[in-house]
């Protein structure tokens, strides 16, 4: 479990809460070639994936384990000031990987990583892939330089298919000694909700956006076919010097769209008169047959905003997953983080890209938050289905025992 220079850790005691047992925590220690650590991490972990068996879409929960080792892949970085990284393996071919950047006041996780290997049996049984898939994605995580990032609360990353959840979390990079700081920059979950005096009525938040078909075709006909409502959720700093929240949602109505096709891109393109851009990309990878949405870049107009305008643009992203012609529908909101001043909220969704025919959708893959949702009303029935069982049972043996205390006369 040695990182270059040599890595240590220890376990912790089981984590139990309302009957759920929690993996074990640990601290996970990156050294440098003299033996001097740059990244101490200490956290418990549970990883919530879906993957595909031959009977269909599988669930699985599984911790990080006690057993979970540094790899010697880890690294301090050059002079202990460039991207550092900690790499924490475990099981059969599994890694979690958290690379860290900084300026001259902050550090943060700038991207985590997550490799799971679908030939481990015990952990993925019945899957009718092998071989490892990497998912990642940026993080919320981030302190002050020489402060300990500290999390009590539950911090959830969500990368595509797979959502790591961290808990009683404490990381610090950039260690200005060998152990953690006693200075903490708390995340905003464990942060207590000010006080302070009566406000005007913020703006409130606009209703669900309407839901439009969109398309998008080339000289082979329709490539891209869309039926969605959807929201901008923008941060940016106001011509006062306040950083406000917002969400404007896309008007059908006033929107116009188009775009482009090819062999394995297909762009969806919306303006309107504040709407200067929003681009939507979807790539076809041709030896896995995967359709999703790899990029997203928005030009908005804010008459507020000290900039006079809001921009993001993220692609290298691995969103609305679906196997080429079939299509990808998620009744269930969804919230696309692009950057971390821009989500791109989803209503309604039903879209396919490639293998279009004519304007029809393919056969549909369900995202797994409408499959969960499922889950809550079949588990309430099958508990009261076993209660009324229980009570009928119930019923027949107390009825057969009193006919048997009376004899006939």
């Amino acid at each position: 479990m040695a990182a270059p220079g040599g890595a240590r850790r220890r376990p912790l005691l089981l984590l139990l809460f309302a009957g759920l047992v929690h993996g074990a925590s640990a601290v996970f220690v990156v050294k440098n070639g003299n033996g001097t650590a740059c990244i101490m991490a200490d956290f418990s972990a549970t990883f919530l994936t879906s993957y595909d068996t031959r009977s269909g879409p599988q669930n699985k929960s599984f911790e990080l384990p006690a057993g979970a080792e540094v790899s010697n892949s880890s690294s301090c970085g050059k002079e202990n000031a460039s991207d550092s990284s900690l790499v924490i393996t475990f099981g059969r071919g599994h890694t979690l990987t958290l690379i860290f950047t900084r300026n001259a006041t902050r550090y943060e996780v700038q991207l985590m990583r997550f490799a799971y290997n679908l030939s481990d049996t015990d952990t993925f049984p019945n899957s009718s892939s092998t071989g490892v898939k990497t998912v990642e994605s940026a993080t919320d995580i981030k302190a002050d330089i020489n402060k300990t990032y500290r999390c009590v609360s539950e911090t959830q990353v969500n990368m595509d298919n797979v959502t790591v959840t961290l808990r009683d979390a404490a990381i610090q990079a950039y260690l200005s000694s060998s152990n953690f700081s006693r200075e903490e920059t708390r995340c905003e979950q464990d942060l207590p909700t000010p006080t302070t005096p009566p406000q005007p009525a913020p703006t409130p938040a606009p209703a669900s956006p309407a839901v439009f078909r969109y398309n998008v075709s080339g000289s082979n006909g329709t490539c891209l076919l869309a039926s969605m409502g959807l929201q901008l959720n923008v941060t940016y700093r106001t011509v006062d010097n306040k950083t406000v929240t917002r969400e404007f949602n896309v008007n059908p109505n006033k929107t116009t769209f188009g775009g482009n096709c090819s062999a394995t891109l297909a762009t969806l393109e919306l303006h309107s008169e504040n709407l200067l851009l929003l681009a939507l990309q979807f790539v076809m990878n041709e030896s896995s047959s995967r359709v999703f949405l790899q990029g997203v870049q928005l030009n908005l107009t804010l008459p507020d905003a000290k900039e006079g305008s809001f921009t993001a643009t993220n692609s290298s992203l691995r969103a609305l997953q679906a196997t080429a012609g079939n299509s990808y529908k998620c009744n269930a909101e969804q919230r696309l983080r692009v950057t971390s001043s821009f989500s791109l909220n989803m209503f309604r969704v039903w879209l396919q890209a490639f293998r279009v025919d004519g304007d029809k959708f393919g056969p549909v893959e369900e995202c797994q938050l409408d499959e969960n949702s499922m889950l809550i009303p079949i588990a309430v029935g099958g508990a009261l289905a076993g209660l009324v069982l229980i009570v009928l049972l119930a019923y027949l043996i107390g009825r057969k025992r009193s006919h048997a205390g009376y004899q006939t006369i």
